[in-house]
């Protein structure tokens, strides 16, 4: 069983940076791979950004949705068993709540159905 809090979310101007932290517990939490998604009002959610890893010594995987790519970077801390979101030049349009989401996988997960933990999600609000 794994938990996942997410924090980090708030307002900010367009240009602006955030960060946001996914922090998990349960044993093994590196060998998970965790997405982040976000839901706009009255829009579906989607996919932004995924980590994982193939192999347990290989370096992690990455991938972005197209919309944020060169503009956000997902990294985690395994030591810490967290995964981070930096947001950098945000837009209006990145306005949503953010979630973290998390699957015992080795391969790249963008579905939302794909994932079986989540967390309670964090406000991102951009200014215009």
């Amino acid at each position: 069983q794994v938990q996942l809090v997410e924090s980090g979310g708030g307002l900010v101007q367009a240009g602006g940076t955030l960060r946001l932290s996914c922090a998990a517990s349960g044993r093994a939490f590196s060998n998970y791979a965790v997405g982040w998604f976000r839901q706009a009002p009255g829009k579906e959610r989607e996919f932004v950004a995924a980590i994982y890893r193939r192999y347990r010594w290989s370096a992690p995987n990455t991938d972005y949705a197209d919309s944020v790519k060169g503009r956000f970077t997902i990294s985690r801390d395994n030591a810490k068993n967290t995964v981070y979101l930096q947001m950098n030049s945000l837009k209006p349009e990145d306005t949503a709540v953010y979630y973290c989401a998390a699957v015992s996988a080795v391969v790249l997960r963008v579905g939302p159905d794909d994932y079986d933990y989540w967390g309670q999600g964090t406000q991102v609000t951009v200014s215009s």
